[in-house]
């Protein structure tokens, strides 16, 4: 099973350190990550900057088509007005076919606001309490929001969203 997992950070730049953490595990095998990417929002910028984490301590192969979109959802469309209310809808939709809930869009959108940040993983055998447990233990504050998928839902994703690198 693979999960899509959030972890939101209260400072901007809370999640670029926690890119060096999560390699850490990774190297401990407490998780497996396919593919990462980050989002920082500093206080009184207009919107935040995106970044997908394409260092070669990551296992999976990337697919920034994937971040490209889903930050698009959450940041950028309520800034194109209701014009594309519709398109939403079905994107909304076309998300959640591969397991990427309202719920977990919602969330993120709420809470990545200015002047905080936030990590997104897409990761296999992820011992979350383990990883938790180290987050805290470096100092950093943050919040996990999660999606699971199945096994046929991540697939579907690398599928689609591979750039076959």
């Amino acid at each position: 099973m693979a999960t899509l997992s959030a972890w939101l950070f209260d400072t901007p730049d809370g999640a670029a350190q926690a890119e060096n953490l999560l390699l850490d595990l990774q190297k401990q095998q407490i998780l497996v990550v396919q593919d990462a990417a980050t989002v920082s929002w500093p206080q009184g910028a207009k919107k935040p900057t995106t970044k997908e984490l394409t260092n070669t301590g990551w296992v999976g192969a990337s697919m920034g088509g994937m971040w490209g979109l889903l930050f698009g959802l959450i940041f950028f469309v309520p800034l194109l007005g209701v014009a594309i209310g519709a398109g939403l809808g079905a994107l909304m939709a076309h998300f959640s076919d591969y397991g990427i809930n309202k719920d977990f869009i919602d969330s993120v959108k709420a809470k990545v606001v200015p002047g905080t940040s936030a990590i997104f993983l897409m990761t296999s055998n992820a011992n979350t309490g383990k990883v938790a447990e180290e987050v805290q233990k470096a100092g950093l504050k943050a919040e996990l929001i999660q999606s699971n998928l199945s096994d046929e839902q991540a697939d579907t994703l690398r599928k689609t969203f591979s750039d076959g690198e």
